[in-house]
This record gives C-alpha cells, sequence and structure tokens, in this order.
C-alpha cells in the first residue's frame, strides 16, 4: 500500500517528494521536530505535541506556519490512510530555502514542512520487561537541549558509543548530574520515590515523562522533580528511560553492573499497567 506524506500544503506519493538542497534544513539543520504515537488512528497526546512544536519553533526564531485546527486536519488525514492502526507520525519544519548560504537567515523566507506516518508496533510489556543495558556518557551538547531540534549528531555519535558498548542507551551526564538519555527522558526510583531531573535547558521536555508524571500523581505514586548524580544512578532501586515510540522501559544494567536486582521494578510494573491503560482508551475513542 502507497501511502503519501504531505509536504508544503501537498498530499504526494514519497518518491515524488522533493526539498531542495538549499534547504537550511539540509545545509544546517536549521529546523525542529515532534515525533507523535498514534493508538486506534487517534493522535496520542496531540496538543502537548504541538505545543512543544510552538515552544521549539519559538526557541529558534520562527512562527508557528499553521494554527492547531489546521495542524490536527493535516496530520489527521496524514493518519487516515492507515485506518486505526498504531502509527508514528514524523513532522519536521525547517527555516526553508535561501539563494545564498549564509548563516544569518534572511526575515522572509517559507518554512519547509514534512510529515510522513508509518505503522507502528508498540512493544508488549514482556518485551518491556525484558529491558535494556545503558552506559553512561559525558553530555557534550548545547545549551538548549529543550529546543527539540534535527541537529542531533551529538545524539547520534553517544547513541552509537552506546551500541559499540553492548548497550541500547546512552544517560548523559553534564557537570556531574545526569540529564537524559541520547533519546529519551530519565526517571530512577530509590526508596519507593519516582524521581526525574526537573524541566531546564539541559534537556528536552518529553511528553511520555509528562504522562508519567501525571499518571504518577493520580495514583499515589511519590514523585520528585530533582537532580540525579551520577552516585544516584549506581544506588537507584530501579532506572527507566522513556520516549514517544519505545514508552516507558526499565534498565536492567548500567555500565555493565546490575540496576537494582536486574529485573524490572514494581514501580515500573504499575506505570506500565497505567500506562498501557491509558492507550487503550485512546483506541477505544475516549478523550485523554
Amino acid at each position: 500500500m502507497s501511502i503519501d506524506v504531505y509536504l508544503n500544503g501537498e498530499f504526494l506519493p514519497v518518491e515524488e517528494a522533493r526539498v531542495s538542497v538549499t534547504d537550511r534544513g539540509f545545509l544546517f539543520g536549521d529546523g525542529v521536530y515532534e515525533v507523535i504515537p498514534v493508538y486506534g488512528g487517534h493522535l496520542f497526546q496531540l496538543q502537548h505535541h504541538l505545543q512543544r512544536l510552538h515552544n521549539s519553533l519559538r526557541g529558534i526564531g520562527m512562527a508557528n506556519p499553521h494554527t492547531d485546527d489546521e495542524w490536527e486536519q493535516i496530520l489527521t488525514r496524514l493518519t487516515s490512510q492507515l485506518g486505526d492502526s498504531d502509527q508514528a507520525l514524523y513532522l519536521q519544519v525547517t527555516r526553508g530555502c535561501t539563494d545564498v548560504r549564509d548563516h544569518a537567515w534572511p526575515e522572509a523566507i517559507e518554512p519547509t514542512i514534512y510529515a510522513r506516518t508509518k505503522t507502528l508496533k508498540p512493544p508488549t510489556i514482556d518485551e518491556k520487561r525484558r529491558g535494556i543495558h545503558a552506559i553512561t556518557l559525558d553530555d557534550p551538547r548545547w545549551q538548549h537541549c529543550n529546543i527539540k531540534a534535527i541537529t542531533l549528531l551529538a545524539n547520534v555519535m553517544a547513541r552509537h558509543e552506546a551500541a559499540d558498548a553492548g548497550a541500547q542507551e546512552a544517560i548523559l551526564i553534564r557537570d556531574g548530574l545526569a540529564t537524559e538519555g541520547a533519546a529519551s527522558n530519565l526517571f530512577i526510583v530509590k526508596d519507593k520515590l519516582l524521581i526525574t531531573p526537573p524541566k531546564s535547558d539541559s534537556l528536552l521536555p518529553g511528553i511520555t515523562r509528562e504522562i508519567a508524571l501525571e499518571l504518577a500523581k493520580q495514583h499515589g505514586i511519590p514523585i520528585a522533580e530533582a537532580s540525579i548524580s551520577a552516585v544516584d544512578l549506581r544506588t537507584a532501586d530501579e532506572i527507566w528511560m522513556s520516549s514517544s515510540t519505545k514508552e516507558i522501559v526499565p534498565v536492567l544494567q548500567l555500565n555493565g553492573e546490575a540496576v537494582g536486582n536486574g529485573v524490572a521494578g514494581k514501580v515500573w510494573e504499575e506505570m506500565t499497567v497505567l500506562y498501557e491503560d491509558c492507550k487503550d482508551r485512546l483506541r477505544n475513542g475516549e478523550q485523554l
């Protein structure tokens, strides 16, 4: 089945989609993006994703090219091609094309808007329960990690270093404190307290992170948004990583050493049941 992509106001086959080599996203990585999960054909936490997109655009000095209603119409039409399936939708906005390659951008420029969706097979609870291995690395990134920018080379290199070490994720350390993963947010559990680093310029405010915090509040799981040191990581009872497509997965081994008992922890088990219920309610058409 051929699935159309969205590019600058048109829905067209991916084979026909073309972006100019003068696009600043291609030349400078000058743009932002979102990844939105879709469950049962329903866009998950769309308003939160659109707000983060708006914040990222504002952070790089760009106006939002569409209203929330316009975005919803575009993305709903895009995802409707795959019916009520689970999907992963990628949305990217770059500053656009210029005749002259110059670091400074011109004031009057049309953005390039691209979106594509594909079938998503979310991990089962058993698959997530098997967990992942992670390593810690120094965080070499810039000072605006709260912007979901397409300039991801440092993240790519961190994930590659993790893969070389036989791990699936890298937890980044800046000034002695853990910030986030190369492509995920970070949680630890210590003495039944769920802890995640507070929002700052050093980490991306993940939508899955926000959902986990809200579910914890609703169901009596003690939480704290507080700094996590390298020592805290080593002594944590549980470590989790979260992202839109991988959801919430436990880290069972860190730097070659078992985390806690080396198996998915009780607080993770409780959170996963709550998160699965949230997805099921959306699949059934309930507004979340």
